[in-house]
Parts: structure tokens; sequence; C-alpha cells
């Protein structure tokens, strides 16, 4: 209470400081005519409504701390030790929570994500009780939040769009870290699954981050999602080549490979009767990891052998027929 008394004494002597002004200040019947009575040109509001509202200060306060003050003081402690006590249960349970959807294998992405927003909604929640401990209106303080929150779901759409792709990549796992895939018109390794967008590494060592949602809304081929591949060869042949000779000679080489699997096996069938050449179909599945390896080496293999066998690979000709005309009669009898 003593720094009220302080308060209202310097109100007093500043009272009294501006009386004292007023009354050594000339008036205008004994100033000269060029200089103005000071205490005229003076607001009395100047001195007097600092005084009256630190008066009015001191008496809300006074009137504050007699009548409520203990009651607020409690209140305060009481809000204080909800938001602390409350804090420490919310760090425990998103711990909990964590620990449990480890244990049931959900990705790590979606784990940390869903206990930061447990947390922050907890934290909401202990805020407002402890606001309402003190007396604040919660439900106001809960419209404005919804309205912010609306606002910034307005202003990001696009955002929020990748967002919520990022959680569906995340549940539903059409593709994993290291997988490749063509998605949003791109191709290349997986490296991460973030909850907005996805890193690709492509062949050449080129990174690239497309949003999520361009993900979710397009197509996605996932080319290492089952244990093997199929590989389909389209070799041709002439037509003067014996074509028994020429299907024994691909299916001996696709099976001399022991990396082909055995279950489905390989085949050779002519799949088509072309302008220029005999097209065999030659299929045969191979595990995923050495797909291009596989692919590369038969194609060798089928070239070296052709030219060893002496298989032809016919390519697009023309003949050109010259036809000479008969003389001409003028000519003949010249």
């Amino acid at each position: 209470m003593d720094g009220f008394r302080i308060l209202g004494l310097v109100a007093r002597g500043t009272d009294q400081l501006a009386s004292n002004f007023e009354l050594s200040a000339p008036t205008s019947a004994t100033a000269p005519a060029s200089v103005p009575a000071i205490s005229s040109k003076i607001p009395t509001s100047l001195y007097i409504a600092p005084q009256k509202q630190i008066e009015d200060w001191y008496t809300t306060v006074k009137n504050f701390i007699t009548e409520q003050g203990v009651s607020f003081a409690l209140k305060l402690l009481a809000a204080a030790a909800i938001f602390y006590f409350g804090r420490m249960l919310a760090r425990m349970a998103t711990k909990l929570v964590s620990e449990v959807m480890e244990r049931v294998g959900t990705d790590p992405i979606l784990v940390k994500f869903g206990a930061n927003l447990l947390y922050s909604v907890l934290l909401i929640t202990i805020g407002l009780a402890s606001l309402q401990m003190l007396g604040v209106d919660v439900t106001s303080v809960t419209a404005m939040i919804a309205a912010a929150g609306f606002a910034v779901g307005l202003a990001l759409q696009g955002s929020l769009a990748n967002f919520a792709a990022g959680i569906m990549l995340i549940v539903f796992k059409p593709f994993g870290v290291s997988d490749e895939i063509e998605a949003g018109g791109q191709t290349g390794s997986v490296e991460e699954v973030n909850i907005f967008n996805t890193i690709l590494r492509t062949n050449g060592n080129v990174k690239i981050i497309i949003p999520n949602g361009q993900i979710t809304t397009g197509t996605i081929k996932n080319f290492t999602a089952q244990r093997i591949r199929l590989i389909e060869l389209k070799v041709g042949c002439g037509y003067c080549d014996d074509l028994k000779e020429v299907k024994a000679f691909l299916d001996k080489l696709v099976r001399s490979d022991v990396r082909v699997v055995s279950n489905p096996g390989p085949s050779v069938a002519v799949s088509e009767l072309a302008d220029f050449s005999v097209i065999f179909s030659v299929k045969c599945w191979v595990a995923t990891r050495e797909f291009g390896d596989v692919r590369s080496s038969l194609l060798e293999r089928i070239k070296h052998g052709f030219d060893e066998q002496g298989f032809t690979f016919p390519y697009p000709s023309r003949d050109v027929y010259v036809h000479q005309s008969a003389p001409n009669v003028s000519s003949k009898a010249a």
C-alpha cells in the first residue's frame, strides 16, 4: 500500500505546483500588450486531468486488492498449477502414444507427426482450461481460434492439400523409401516421404522434389513393389532364316542364364509377321533388383549369337527396278 500512497503524494504535489505556477504568472491587466497572459493560455485539463486519473487508478486498484485480491491470487495459482501439471501430463501422454505406435510398426514420419499433433491439441486444451480458471470467457477465445484457423486454411489451400496427400501416402504406403517409382511425371528412386513433398533421386543423380498433391492425384507406378519382374524382348529374324533354329537358339540362350527364374519359366514364340522380318517375343522373369542387368545381358548375347549362327537382322529395304523404254520411231528413221 506504500506505493499507492506515494502516487497520491505525487498527484497532490503536481496539483500544488500547477497552482503556484498560475498565481505567479502575470495577469492580462499588468502584463504588457505584447505579452499575453500565461494562465489564459494553459488549459485547466493539463494539470487537473492527471491528478484525477491517478486518483481513479489508485482507487480502482485499492478496491480490487481489498475486495478480490485474495480470490484472484488463488485463481492465478490454480491456473498456473493447471498449466504446469497439464503440460507434464501432455508430454507423458505423447510419449506413451509414440511408443505404442512404434511397437505396432507405424511409419516413423507418421509417429513423429502424430505425437506433435497430439501434444499441440493437449497444450491448447490445457491453456483454455487455465484461462477459464482465471475467469476468461473461453467461448470467445475458442471462436477467435476457429476464425483464425479458417483464415489460415483459406490462405494455405495448396499446402493443406499437399499435407492431406502426405498423410495418405504415409498411411496407405503405395511406395516406400528406396523404391523405384514413376509419379507426378517423374521417375526415380524414393529417398524421402515427407508430410508436404516426396524426394526422388534419378539414375543421373538428380534430386527431384514433388508435391504430394501431384502424386496422389495422378498415376503411381511402383517398379519394385513385387519380388520379380517380367522381361519382354522383341527379336526379329529374316524370312530366309530357319524359324525352328532361331526359336531353339533363343530358348536355349534364355534358359542358360542362371538369373532367370524357373517358375514361371521363360517362353519364346512368334508374335508378328512384319513387313521385313519375323518377330519373336522372348519373355522371362527375373528378380526385380536384377532387371536392368539381365535385360542388357540378354540383348548383347542375342546379337553375338545371331552373328555366330548366321541369322540375319533384317532392316527396311526397297527394291528399285529400272525399265528401259523402247527407242523412239523418229530416232530410228533418222
